[in-house]
C-alpha cells in the first residue's frame, strides 16, 4: 500500500482511474500509428507529394511513429504491471545512474529527440512555405528536394544530440521513471541543485521556445502577406502581368497548414516548457506533470487529421488507400467457388427453361 501511494498520481489512485489510463495510453498508441502510417503511405505511394514539404511531413510522420512505438508502450507495460500486480516494476524505483541498463536511458533521449525533431521540422516546414509565398520566383531554385534531405538528416543528428547532452556534460542528471508524469523523464541525480545542471535542463524550453517563436512570427509575416495578397488580387484580378510573382493558390492553402500545424504544436509543448521551468526552479507540480507530458505526447496523433482537414488532395489520396485496403482485407472467392457457383447458376437456368 505504501508503494502504491507514493506512485499516485491524478491519473491513477483508484482501479478505475488505473484501468482509464491503460485503454486510453493503448488508444493513443493505436491512433498514432494509424495517423502516421497513413500519412507515410500518402507522401510515399504518391508522386504529387513527393516533393521538399512532402519529405519534411514523412520526416514528422516517423519522428510521431518512433512516439507510438517507442515511448507510450513503455508507460503501458508498467501501468499494467501496477494495475495486475499492485506494485511497479523494479526498475521504475531507481534511477539511469544506480541501473546501467535502465530502459529510460533509451525511452527518454527518444522521447526528447523526437519532440526537437518535431519542433525543427515544423520550423523548416515554415521556412519551407514563407518563401514559397514570399518569394514565389525562387521558390524553385532555392527549396530543392536535395537540400531539404540534408537539412532533414542535421535536424535529426541535432535534435538526438540535444537530447543526450543533458546525460553528457553533466553527471547530477539522470532518467528515470517519473510516478507523476507516468513517463521516462530527465531528473537531477541528487537532491541539491547544481548549477551546471540548472543550465543544461534549461536547454530544452530555451531552444524549443527559441525555434517556436520564430516559426510563429514566420507565419504571421507570411499569413499577413497571403492577406495582403488576396486584398490585391480583388482589386487587380484583370492585371495578368503581376500573376506570375504571386504565390499560387496551393501554396497559400500550403501556408495556412503549417500555420495549423505550429499552433497546435505550441499550444501542446507549452505545458511542458513551463513544468521543466518550474521543476528546475524546485517545484513538484506532480498532476500538471501528468497533464504536461501527455497532452504533448497526444499531440503525435494530431497531424494527420490538420492534413486530412486542410489539404483536399492529401484528404482523397487517403480516403482512396483506406478503401483500397478494406476491399483488399474483404473476403474473396476462389476460382474453384466461382467454378462450382457459376455450374449451380447454370443448372438452374436450364431448370428453369
Amino acid at each position: 500500500m505504501p508503494e502504491e501511494i507514493a506512485n499516485c498520481s491524478v491519473c491513477c489512485c483508484t482501479t478505475t482511474s488505473k484501468i482509464l489510463m491503460v485503454v486510453f495510453m493503448i488508444s493513443l498508441i493505436l491512433a498514432i500509428l494509424f495517423g502516421n502510417l497513413l500519412t507515410l503511405a500518402v507522401v510515399v505511394g504518391t508522386k504529387h507529394f513527393h516533393t521538399p514539404q512532402g519529405y519534411l511531413k514523412a520526416s514528422l510522420a516517423v519522428a510521431d511513429l518512433a512516439v507510438g512505438i517507442f515511448v507510450v508502450p513503455v508507460s503501458v507495460y508498467a501501468e499494467v504491471s501496477l494495475m495486475i500486480y499492485n506494485s511497479m516494476p523494479e526498475w521504475t524505483a531507481r534511477n539511469s545512474q544506480a541501473t546501467p541498463l535502465h530502459p529510460c536511458n533509451f525511452i527518454g533521449p527518444v522521447f526528447a529527440g523526437c519532440t526537437l525533431v518535431s519542433i525543427t521540422t515544423i520550423f523548416l516546414l515554415t521556412i519551407e512555405r514563407s518563401i514559397a509565398v514570399l518569394r514565389p520566383l525562387h521558390k524553385e531554385s532555392v527549396i530543392t528536394k536535395k537540400r531539404t534531405s540534408i537539412l532533414i538528416v542535421f535536424s535529426w543528428m541535432g535534435s538526438f544530440f540535444l537530447a543526450i547532452s543533458p546525460l553528457v556534460f553533466s553527471d547530477e542528471i539522470a532518467l528515470e521513471y517519473n510516478p507523476c508524469s507516468r513517463m521516462c523523464n530527465y531528473a537531477l541525480g541528487s537532491a541539491d541543485f547544481p548549477s551546471q545542471a540548472w543550465n543544461i535542463l534549461l536547454l530544452f524550453p530555451a531552444f524549443d521556445f527559441t525555434l517556436l517563436g520564430g516559426t510563429i512570427v514566420i507565419n504571421i509575416i507570411s499569413l499577413t502577406t497571403i492577406r495582403q495578397h488576396s486584398k490585391r488580387r480583388k482589386h487587380l484580378a484583370e492585371n495578368e502581368s503581376q500573376s506570375s510573382t504571386k504565390p499560387t493558390f496551393s501554396d497559400i492553402k500550403a501556408a495556412k497548414t503549417i500555420g495549423t500545424l505550429t499552433l497546435a504544436f505550441t499550444a501542446s509543448f507549452t505545458p511542458i516548457a513551463v513544468f521543466v521551468v518550474g521543476n528546475v526552479l524546485g517545484n513538484e507540480w506532480c498532476n500538471f506533470a501528468f497533464f504536461a507530458f501527455w497532452i504533448l505526447t497526444s499531440n503525435s496523433c494530431c497531424n494527420v487529421i490538420i492534413y486530412g482537414a486542410r489539404d483536399q488532395k492529401f484528404r482523397s489520396r487517403a480516403y482512396q488507400l483506406l478503401i483500397s485496403a478494406l476491399l483488399n482485407t474483404a473476403p474473396k472467392k476462389t476460382e474453384h467457388e466461382n467454378t462450382v457457383n457459376g455450374g449451380k447458376d447454370n443448372e438452374e437456368i436450364v431448370k428453369q427453361t
